[in-house]
């Protein structure tokens, strides 16, 4: 093979969809292309014109047009162009023009249908008329088992089910009997205030809750209440359930969240099955599940921290099992959500019950069930109103010290920007936040900006929810009505670019250390991030997590269901490459940071990267047209 031919195969061998091909057909293709050369500007297909030749691009940047003339998309070395026209009927469908001086390998569309024919991948790639962005994320899942095997799947007998007038000594001898630790608790349905269901029997019944061998120790026995309770005195009345054909991955997500061991299965209400912990645990090598338990058994702040080595072990085997971002972010946020509840149980223990009753509120990336490795605490007090400091000020602050220095202690460093419940300012009864969240909504000036961005992701992980849940709904009922704010925030949102020059190449980081990298965080991520919190607020959602975000956006008229999907894969390759960055630092042994090198990753992975870089400067585009200047 001469140079030339060499060197055409070398490139075509570091991108998709020929990065995949054997040596033999990689040098079928170098040897039928023909080269040629167009100016910026000028044309390479025009509309409707007759095409016979894939085109791949060896330099420059090109530009594909809709039949209207809206622009398509944006490529440039090593993308493929003219394969969706080769599929149909050899007519150009997507015009291409050249936006710089341009280099471009021709190969014959009977090489092209050989390669189709012979080479599964390939055909994959050209066939599947899906941005390559979407195609490797959903790639990525499919390679995933939680992701796609069916909670049904696990069940494997039908629940026992006891009536709300069943004994509790009744109860115990069934559950025995039939060897489970629990049992639901049904009733004749009279209303449709519960889950209503048609039973074998043909009567309508109603799904109450669910009865544990712990509600019968810790609600019957230690409480020395006889064993003819009825049931309805002694279970869990709140109930969570999955459906049937939800995933394993979901099921696990729900365990984690709502920290139970029992998770009732449905077919639409009726219900067919009972999981515990354990059947999850089957599926769920990754061990998140196991650290959780771990966490909260432990009875001393030494034990606690002698388990901060376990999350990085989780991490690893979270990633490596082919876990998507939502599964390995959810499961860190769980794990520092458990470690806070027991640093806090433990505090009480000691200084006693607290005087009034609080909320421990979790913000930012725990809060959004996003959290990475590489991440410090942001956390804050709302305590009644009938808190009085003079009364209650020393008890509160001391809690509030043992919950960050414990939180330290386990690996989640001290917030540089004092966003802790340390700080008097963030230690507040539930009247002060209210007027807090009211005042920054009403007057967005940078620095309440800069609060939003912060405390407007939320979560109760100890206390009373409801406190939470009430500046919650106080975001989602004043945000969608303020013009003013949402456009300050839209604008705020805009300081924070991607990485991406005028060609589509990667703009490098300038300050010291990071020179010749990329903060995939600060310039992909975290604006992603942002402006899917913008959307939010604006639609009145009150999810957290940035994908459930997304599925409240899409149920409105804020942005189309393609810019939302888009947007979805976008966030969830760049998630995916800063975690996985992550776990290289950690297996190098180097503090991981979130500093990723162009050149250090697959010519795959840069176009990718390129691509959902793409999508979020398009979208951030679209921000300051959304939200105008009232």
């Amino acid at each position: 093979m001469n140079t030339e031919l060499l060197e055409i195969r070398d490139h075509m061998a570091r991108f998709p969809p020929f990065d995949g091909l054997d040596d033999d057909l990689i040098d079928e293709v170098a040897g039928s292309v023909d080269v040629a050369y167009f100016k910026a500007g000028s044309m390479i297909l025009e509309a409707d014109r007759e095409l016979h030749d894939l085109c791949y691009i060896r330099s420059g940047a090109v530009e594909i047009y809709r039949r209207n003339n809206d622009l398509y998309n944006r490529l440039g070395e090593g993308d493929v162009f003219g394969h969706f026209n080769l599929l149909r009927n050899n007519r150009v469908r997507f015009p291409a023009r050249a936006m710089e001086d341009t280099l471009i390998y021709f190969i014959p569309d009977s090489v092209f249908y050989q390669l189709c024919e012979t080479d599964d991948a390939f055909a994959e790639f050209v066939e599947v008329e899906k941005p390559r962005l979407q195609a490797t994320v959903e790639a990525q899942h499919k390679s995933n088992d939680l992701m796609s095997t069916r909670v049904r799947k696990l069940v494997n007998r039908l629940p026992l089910l006891l009536e709300t007038d069943a004994t509790a000594q009744d109860a115990a001898a069934r559950m025995t009997g039939e060897n489970v630790s629990a049992a639901l608790v049904v009733e004749p349905a009279v209303d449709a205030d519960s889950v209503i269901y048609t039973g074998a029997d043909g009567r309508q019944w109603a799904l109450r809750g669910i009865l544990t061998d712990a509600d019968l120790r810790v609600r019957l026995v230690a409480e020395g209440l006889p064993g003819t309770t009825p049931v309805s005195q002694l279970h869990s009345g709140t109930l969570i359930s999955i459906q049937s054909d939800e995933t394993v991955q979901e099921a696990m997500l729900s365990i984690l969240r709502n920290n139970v061991q029992h998770l009732p299965v449905l077919h639409r209400r009726r219900p067919i099955g009972l999981l515990h912990l354990s059947d999850i645990i089957r599926y769920e090598t990754q061990s998140s599940l196991y650290l959780v338990g771990s966490i909260l058994n432990q009875t001393t702040l030494r034990g606690l921290a002698g388990l901060r080595h376990e999350v990085s072990v989780a991490f690893t085997r979270m990633v490596r099992d082919g876990s998507d971002s939502k599964v390995i972010g959810t499961a860190l946020a769980a794990i520092g959500r458990s470690f806070a509840r027991r640093i806090l149980e433990l505090a009480e223990e000691e200084l006693g019950p607290p005087p009034v009753p609080y909320a421990f509120m979790v913000l930012g990336s725990m809060a959004r069930d996003e959290q990475t490795v590489v991440t410090d605490q942001d956390n804050a007090m709302v305590l009644s109103d009938d808190y009085d400091p003079e009364q209650h000020g020393e008890y509160f602050a001391t809690l509030a010290k043992r919950a960050s220095d414990g939180l330290a202690a386990c690996g989640y460093a001290y917030c540089k920007g004092e966003i802790m419940a340390t700080n008097p300012e963030w230690r507040q009864p539930l009247g002060i936040w209210r007027r807090y969240f009211t005042e920054w909504i009403d007057n967005p000036t940078p620095e309440a900006l800069l609060h939003c961005n912060i405390f407007f992701d939320l979560d109760c992980v100890h206390g009373e929810e409801q406190f939470v849940e009430a500046l919650q709904g106080l975001i989602a009922n004043k945000a969608p009505l303020a013009d003013r704010f949402l456009a300050a925030m839209a604008r705020n949102a805009l300081n924070r670019t991607p990485p991406l020059g005028f060609f589509r190449t990667f703009v490098m980081e300038k300050n010291g250390h990071e020179n010749k990298s990329i903060n995939i965080k600060r310039r992909g991520t975290a604006p992603a991030v942002d402006l899917i919190r913008i959307h939010a607020l604006a639609c009145g959602s009150r999810a957290q997590n940035s994908f459930e975000r997304l599925d409240d956006i899409a149920k409105t008229q804020l942005l189309t269901p393609n810019a939302v999907e888009k947007l979805r894969y976008a966030l969830e390759f760049m998630s995916m490459a800063r975690i996985w960055h992550h776990l290289y630092d950690v297996e190098a042994g180097r503090e991981p940071d979130n500093n990723i090198e162009p050149e250090d990753v697959s010519n795959s992975e840069r176009h990718n990267l390129k691509d959902a870089f793409q999508v979020l400067s398009n979208a951030q585009s679209f921000l300051q047209f959304r939200y105008p200047r009232p």
